[in-house]
C-alpha cells in the first residue's frame, strides 16, 4: 500500500492566479509555450523540495492591471491508496508515522494530509518567508486560500519520505559529472567499499601506476625531472606520478561514461550527441532514485518519491522518446511529466493527460474526465494517440469526413490566411466517415475549439445534430459558437460536388486528374492525350472520376491551388471559409 498526491491548488504564483489540479499516479502536463506547465512543476517543488532558494520578485503574480499578488499559496493534498493507485480509507501504520497528527480524516471518514506552503516577502530582513502548516479539512475549491483549516503547527523540514526529483528540461550528463550537487554526482559521492576491498583495490591501482610510469619513457622522464623538488626539501621529498586515482576516495573526481554500440567502440560522453547526453542524465536519475530506496527499505522506512520530468523528449528521436516515458513511470513514486511531444503523450493514458491553456481567467486546466464509452477511449487511443498525437497541442482543429479534405483544408487555410495552419497551431484532421463523437468529446474535455466542415449528403445533417444532441446530453452542457461550431457544405454536396457545381474549380479539376492519370510520366504526347482525353469531361463524368480516384486527386489539386493565382474566396468552400472565420473570432490567430 502507498500514498499519491492527488490534488494540488496554487494561488499567485508565475502565471498561475488560482489553480486545481488534479494528478494520478503519472500525470502528462500538455499544452502550448508559458501555458503553466513548468510552474505547477515548480509550484510543487516549492511544496515539498528546494525551489524556496531559488524564489525571484518574478514568481509572484502579476495581473492585467500590474498589480502584484503579495504571497503565494500551494497547497496539496496527500491520500492512502493500494496498489493499483486506487484510494483506501486509511494510511498505513508506517505512514501514519510519518504523517503524526497531520492525519485528518474528511465527512466520510477518509483519511487523508494536506499541507500548506505559504511564501511572503520578507520586508523586514529582505528575501522571502516560506512556511508549511498541516491543514485540518480539504476545503471546496470556492475558498481554498481561507486561513481556518490551518493548524498553527509548523510544519519545520521537508518530509525526507516524500523526496521532490526534479529532472530539468536542460540536462547533460558530461556537464553533470562535474557537480557534486547532480544526480550523478550525488551517486558517485556515495561510492563505499569494505576496508579489505578498499586495500586490496589502492594496492592494484598503485601497481598499476607503477608499470604505467615505468613502460613510458615520457612519464619515466618526467618522474626523474620532477624528483628533483626533493633538493627543495632537503632530499627528503619523493614524487609519486598517479595516470589513475591513487586513493579510491578520488574515484568519483576522474570518473567518466563510454559509451558505444560494442565495448570495444565506446567513446566518452562528450562525444556524444545531445539526445544520448540528456537519456544518460535521466537514466542516473533512476539510478539515484533506486540507491535511496535501497537505504529507506534498509533502515524500514517509508519512501515515495515525486519525479518531475520537463521536457523529456528533449534530442530524442519518436521512438526514444515512447521508451523513455516507459523508463520515467517506472520508477516507483509519482511521476510528473510536461512535454511538448506527440509520440510522448501518445504512449500515456487518455485520463493521464491534463491539458494547460491561458484561458480568459487566466491558467485552465483540463482533463478527459468521465463520459467516455469504452469504444471511444479505444479509438481515441487508437486513432488519435498514435497517429494523431499533435491534436492534443491545438489552439484549434477543423474536423471533416475523408481524406481528400484532410489534404485540401491546409491549402484553404494558408491560401486564406496568408500562413500555414500549423504555424498558427490548428490542426486539420479527418475522423474517417462521421465518426466525430469522441473527437469533439476529446476537444472539450480538453478545452480546444473545434470546427466541423461537413458533408450535406444523404440523411448527414439528420445524423450530426443527433450526434451533438447526444453529447451534449451525456456531458450536461452546451456546445457554444464560442468554441463549438458545424459548417456544411451545401444541399446534397460532398466535397467533390461542393468543388465543381459550387466552388467552380471545374479546370483545376481537371488538370489535377491529368497528373493524377500520367503519373510522372514526361512524355509530351501522353500529357496532351490525356489533357484532351480529359478536358472532354462533362460535369457528371468528371465527378465520376473524382470519386472513383478519390483521395488520388487531391493531393496534385492542392499543389494546383497553392500556385493559383485566384482569389481565395473563387478556391476555397463557403463552410470553410465559414471555419476560419469562427477560428478568427476564438483570437486563434
Amino acid at each position: 500500500m502507498a500514498i499519491l498526491i492527488n490534488a494540488v491548488r496554487i494561488s499567485g504564483f508565475r502565471g498561475i492566479s488560482n489553480l486545481e489540479i488534479s494528478l494520478p499516479k503519472v500525470t502528462v502536463l500538455i499544452g502550448q509555450n508559458n501555458a503553466g506547465k513548468t510552474s505547477i512543476i515548480k509550484a510543487l517543488q516549492l511544496a515539498l523540495g528546494d525551489y524556496s532558494r531559488h524564489l525571484t520578485d518574478e514568481d509572484f503574480y502579476i495581473d492585467c492591471d500590474d498589480n502584484v499578488r503579495s504571497e503565494i499559496i500551494v497547497d496539496i493534498s496527500i491520500v492512502p491508496v493500494d496498489e493499483s493507485s486506487q484510494r483506501t480509507n486509511i494510511f498505513t501504520d508506517e505512514w501514519v508515522e510519518v504523517f503524526g497528527d497531520w492525519v485528518q480524516a474528511d465527512l466520510e471518514e477518509n483519511d487523508f494530509v494536506a499541507i500548506r506552503t505559504i511564501c511572503e516577502k520578507d520586508s523586514i530582513k529582505g528575501g522571502f518567508k516560506v512556511s508549511r502548516y498541516p491543514l485540518s479539512r480539504w476545503s471546496s475549491f470556492e475558498n481554498w486560500t481561507d486561513e481556518s483549516a490551518k493548524i498553527n503547527n509548523k510544519i519545520s523540514k521537508r518530509i525526507d519520505a516524500i523526496p521532490f526529483v526534479a529532472i530539468d528540461a536542460q540536462r547533460d550528463i558530461h556537464q553533470e559529472l562535474r557537480e557534486k550537487t547532480s544526480y550523478i554526482g550525488k551517486v558517485l559521492s556515495d561510492i563505499s567499499f569494505e576496508s579489505e576491498d578498499k586495500e586490496a583495490l589502492e594496492d592494484l591501482i598503485a601497481e598499476l601506476n607503477e608499470s604505467a610510469v615505468e613502460k613510458s619513457t615520457v612519464l619515466s622522464e618526467l618522474k626523474t625531472h620532477l624528483d628533483s623538488l626533493s633538493q627543495s626539501f632537503e632530499g627528503q621529498g619523493q614524487t609519486d606520478i598517479t595516470p589513475f586515482p591513487k586513493k579510491i576516495r578520488d574515484l568519483s573526481k576522474r570518473f567518466s561514461i563510454h559509451f558505444g554500440e560494442v565495448d570495444t567502440n565506446s567513446f566518452s560522453m562528450e562525444y556524444h550527441g545531445m539526445g544520448t547526453r540528456s537519456w544518460a542524465s535521466m537514466l542516473t536519475v533512476k539510478a539515484f532514485i533506486d540507491i535511496l530506496e535501497k537505504k529507506h527499505v534498509e533502515e524500514e522506512e517509508c519512501f515515495f518519491p515525486i519525479i518531475a520530468a520537463e521536457e523529456p523528449e528533449a534530442h530524442l528521436h519518436p521512438n526514444a522518446q515512447r521508451t523513455l516515458y516507459k523508463q520515467l513511470t517506472d520508477i516507483k513514486g509519482q511521476t510528473i511529466i510536461s512535454s511538448h511531444s506527440p509520440y510522448l503523450a501518445s504512449e500515456c493514458k487518455l485520463q493521464d493527460l491534463r491539458s494547460l491553456r491561458n484561458g480568459r481567467n487566466g491558467v485552465e486546466v483540463n482533463s478527459l474526465g468521465d463520459g467516455f464509452a469504452p469504444e471511444d477511449i479505444n479509438k481515441l487511443q487508437r486513432d488519435v494517440m498514435r497517429f494523431r498525437g499533435e491534436i492534443l497541442f491545438s489552439k484549434a482543429i477543423i474536423l471533416f469526413e475523408g481524406v481528400t479534405e484532410e489534404q485540401l483544408a491546409p491549402i484553404f487555410f494558408e491560401k486564406y490566411f496568408s500562413k500555414s495552419c500549423y504555424a498558427v497551431g490548428v490542426n486539420c484532421v479527418s475522423v474517417a466517415g462521421k465518426n466525430y463523437p469522441p473527437f469533439v468529446k476529446l476537444a472539450y474535455r480538453l478545452g480546444i475549439p473545434v470546427c466541423i466542415v461537413s458533408d450535406n449528403d444523404g440523411t448527414t445533417f439528420t445524423e450530426i445534430s443527433s450526434q451533438i444532441r447526444k453529447i451534449e446530453a451525456e456531458f450536461d452542457c452546451q456546445l457554444l459558437p464560442n468554441d463549438f461550431v458545424i459548417n456544411y457544405l451545401n444541399q446534397g454536396c460532398d466535397i467533390e460536388k461542393e468543388l465543381v457545381n459550387h466552388v467552380g474549380l471545374v479546370v483545376e479539376l481537371k488538370k489535377a486528374l491529368v497528373r493524377l492519370a500520367v503519373n510522372g510520366n514526361d512524355h509530351p504526347g501522353y500529357i496532351e492525350a490525356k489533357t484532351r482525353e480529359i478536358d472532354q469531361f462533362d460535369n457528371d463524368r468528371l465527378l465520376t472520376e473524382l470519386k472513383n480516384s478519390k483521395s488520388g486527386y487531391s493531393g496534385f489539386l492542392a499543389e494546383i491551388i497553392s500556385d493559383s493565382d485566384k482569389e481565395s474566396s473563387e478556391l476555397i468552400p463557403q463552410a470553410f471559409i465559414n471555419a476560419f472565420e469562427s477560428i478568427r473570432e476564438w483570437s486563434v490567430l
